[in-house]
């Protein structure tokens, strides 16, 4: 029973920790379905944690702070899309600046602001997403294996944790269910066609940026008043790579997109639960584990992945032919 007990634990931190990760997974794919690469994932997450932090604490109020948080996010997004759709710069160049220009900008700001070594204040109240407890959780908390599953698995998550596995199916349907999302996918695979039927491709493009930048928002304010309790200096550690490894990895679908996620979420927390493990001797260093999801990422991209095809417009510019 305790090793089960065990197991629960570590899929509610696995649960906790994939958040972000989907929620930017899912933004990039929204983003380069459209034909758009967005490697400023890490840059809009971190932004959006900042502010989202920041406004919080001085408000007392998360919803304020989730709302200037995906504000600034769209407003990196919206440079992201000027510099790649409108004046057809390169994109891969731009996702970088914005993860610079985050990086940056968040230590300047937050020290300027709050003078705590560009930190925020720590969030408490309602200035932080409290975990909903499902009816009946703790009544059946006690009942053997069903129990443990209801009351601290699928329990005891904030709201955007709810919202960002509902957002899985929602994705799916838009992408393949909606005359929105099959204009999307065929604008990232041949966006002349789409421009020959008399749909706007910038108009398309700028649209999934702007789905790319709430997302993100989302997940960076998730990082900073959910998962923690507060913003500290790079506190994304580079969600936003491995969630792009993941996107690659799930081949830009919704399903399995999630999937991957998981696994690098449940990476993450087996590295926080079991530190210093002694094997007949031999103890594994605390960096090791740390490091496994990113070793994960390497090994996954450098052999597992197949045959991933991104959409065959991805990452050019589209130059209307008159």
């Amino acid at each position: 029973m305790d090793t089960f007990v065990t197991l629960i634990q570590v899929l509610d931190s696995t649960v906790r920790l994939a958040t972000p990760l989907l929620l930017a997974c899912l933004a990039g794919l929204y983003s380069e379905r459209a034909g758009i690469f967005d490697i400023g994932l890490e840059g809009k997450m971190l932004i959006a944690a900042f502010f989202s932090a920041a406004v919080a604490a001085v408000t007392g109020s998360v919803w304020l702070g989730l709302l200037a948080g995906i504000a600034a996010s769209l407003v990196l997004s919206a440079l992201h899309g000027v510099a790649s759709i409108t004046f057809r710069g390169n994109q891969l160049i731009s996702g970088v600046a914005i993860n610079f220009l985050a990086s940056g900008l968040t230590v300047l700001i937050a020290q300027s602001w709050f003078k705590q070594g560009g930190r925020t204040p720590s969030l408490f109240g309602g200035g932080r997403f409290e975990p909903i407890t499902f009816p009946f959780a703790d009544a059946v908390s006690d009942v053997p294996f069903l129990g443990p599953i209801y009351s601290e698995l699928l329990s005891g998550h904030s709201i955007l944790v709810y919202v960002s596995f509902l957002l899985v199916p929602t994705t799916w349907w838009v992408l393949y269910r909606t005359r929105f999302g099959l204009r999307l996918r065929a604008v990232g695979e041949n966006p002349a066609a789409v421009d020959t039927a008399g749909v706007s491709v910038v108009g398309l493009r700028f649209a999934a940026v702007a789905i790319c930048g709430v997302l993100c928002g989302i997940a960076g304010a998730y990082l900073a008043t959910a998962l923690q309790a507060g913003f500290v200096k790079e506190m994304t550690a580079g969600r936003g790579f491995i969630a792009l490894a993941a996107l690659i990895f799930a081949k830009w679908r919704p399903w399995h997109a999630m999937w991957a996620c998981l696994l690098f979420g449940l990476l993450q927390a087996v590295a926080l639960r079991f530190q210093n493990i002694d094997l007949g001797g031999v103890v594994i260093p605390v960096q090791v584990m740390d490091a496994l999801p990113y070793i994960l990422t390497v090994v996954i991209l450098a052999g597992f992945v197949g045959k991933a095809v991104p959409p065959k417009a991805g990452g050019e510019p589209y130059v209307k032919e008159r």
